[in-house]
């Protein structure tokens, strides 16, 4: 895996540290046993995976790899 640059964007590193937060929380509510918490970290759990998605569409994420080309489109030049 550390030939690749897997996960290793701004976008990535982002929206798992927004994700994160989120499972911290909802697990602090769980164990406090405070619905409305919890279902408050879910939410910034959903947000952390909406920034990161934003954040890869503002290009901030990986670059598109061109398309693979066919046989038969190797041959036409």
């Amino acid at each position: 895996m550390a030939g690749t640059s897997h996960g290793h964007t701004p976008a990535a590193w982002t929206g798992v540290t927004i994700a994160f937060i989120g499972f911290c929380v909802s697990g602090a509510f769980t164990v406090a046993a405070k619905p409305v918490g919890f279902w408050a970290g879910i939410v910034v759990i959903a947000l952390g995976g909406v920034v990161g998605g934003v954040m890869s569409m503002m290009g901030m994420g990986m670059p598109k790899r061109a398309p693979l080309k066919t046989v038969g489109q190797a041959n036409r030049g």
